[in-house]
This record gives C-alpha cells, sequence and structure tokens, in this order.
C-alpha cells in the first residue's frame, strides 16, 4: 500500500508519499498534483514514514539541521548510479552547496573512472525523488549559477538561504 500526505511549509504545499517501507517521494506541489497521484495513493495520515517527514520539515522550516538519517526513505526508483548520487548528495553539510562538477569528480574517483560527465550527475541529482531531506538544493552550477530545481529556482534560493548559504556567490539565469 502506497500512502500519500501533504505539508504546508512557507514556500506552499508539499506533497509526501510513502509505503511501508518509508519516504518514497517529497515534492513541492504544482498546481493540483494531489488528484493524479490520488488515483496511485491511499491518503494516510497516520503512515508512520509520512509523520516522520513532517516532523523532520518542521524542524528544517524552524531553521534548524534536521539530520536525513531521522527519515526512513524508501525511494521507489533509482539505478545504482542515481542511488550513489543521492547518497552523495546527503552527505553536503548543511547550509554548503557543491557543484555538479565536483559531484562528477567525486563519483568518478569512487568509481575508478577517469573521468565522469557533470551531465551524467545532473540527471541523477533532477530524478531525486525525496527533495529538500535528499538536498539536491544544494548542488549548484559552476560559478555559482542557481540551475536546475523542479521546485522552482525560487524555492532553491529560499532553502539555500534559510540554511544560512551566503547568497552572494549566486545567480540565475532567470529571475528568482
Amino acid at each position: 500500500m502506497n500512502f500519500i500526505s501533504t505539508y504546508s511549509s512557507p514556500l506552499g504545499a508539499i506533497i509526501l508519499t510513502g509505503s511501508p517501507s518509508g519516504l518514497t517521494g517529497l515534492y513541492f506541489a504544482q498546481g493540483e498534483p494531489t488528484r493524479e497521484c490520488e488515483k496511485h495513493f491511499c491518503v494516510n495520515e497516520n503512515s508512520k514514514a509520512l509523520i516522520s517527514a513532517k516532523k523532520w520539515l518542521d524542524k528544517y522550516f524552524d531553521g534548524k539541521n534536521p539530520q536525513s538519517c531521522e527519515v526512513s526513505m524508501a525511494p521507489l526508483r533509482g539505478t545504482p548510479f542515481r542511488l550513489a548520487v543521492w547518497r552523495m548528495l546527503c552527505d553536503i553539510p548543511y547550509g554548503e552547496t557543491v557543484t555538479y562538477g565536483d559531484l562528477a569528480k567525486k563519483i568518478a574517483a569512487e568509481t575508478g573512472c577517469v573521468r565522469m560527465s557533470g551531465q551524467a550527475v545532473g540527471g541523477a541529482v533532477g530524478s531525486n525523488p525525496i527533495s529538500i531531506i535528499i538536498p539536491c538544493h544544494r548542488v549548484v552550477g559552476s560559478g555559482g549559477n542557481l540551475t536546475g530545481y523542479a521546485g522552482g529556482l525560487d524555492k532553491k534560493a529560499a532553502l539555500l538561504k534559510l540554511e544560512g548559504a551566503d547568497m552572494s556567490r549566486f545567480f540565475a539565469r532567470q529571475a528568482l
């Protein structure tokens, strides 16, 4: 059985999905995705996975630094490469950022590859199903370009500001 619930954040509604194994998704609501999701998920405000995710989000939006290990996560889909990238995202410290190129170099070193594509890493980062808790918002383009966030660049910037990141280093090609 798969579960769904919503969370009201300071940045707008967040959709949470879970299973008995853990949290499977965390997305900023765009329009009315709940109706589509309800075709595949059962609304359940008592799911252990969703309750722990909401507690984590409460801490996070209160300006605290909750640890990702406080939430049981069970992404439904992910290649070994994507899972490795998502694990690396969890290692990015609160309030800090890395570039896609930094992650590509780290993956290359860990896998014994001579070189890894930043675009491949970007694809894995962009497919992260559990945003915020698996902090894909902490990955920026080279030179400080705030690029690539499914929730929108305004939310990416707001999350980094909440964490106390030095925003003077960043820019966005489109207005925030």
